[in-house]
């Protein structure tokens, strides 16, 4: 989780994010888009990249 909030502060994202026990469930949109936008795409690669590495 701190990884992604590290990476999300750098791109000026702010996704919506629930921590239960060990289950992380993130959701991306962008609102001034009124969906999925580019950066979301990025940030999900990002946190497939970290969620391979464990």
């Amino acid at each position: 989780m701190s990884r992604v909030a590290l990476q999300a502060e750098k791109m000026n994202h702010h996704p919506e994010w629930f921590n239960v026990y060990n289950k992380i469930q993130i959701t991306l949109t962008t609102h001034d888009c009124g969906g999925l936008s580019k950066r979301d795409i990025k940030m999900a690669k990002f946190i497939d990249k970290i969620a391979l590495s464990m």
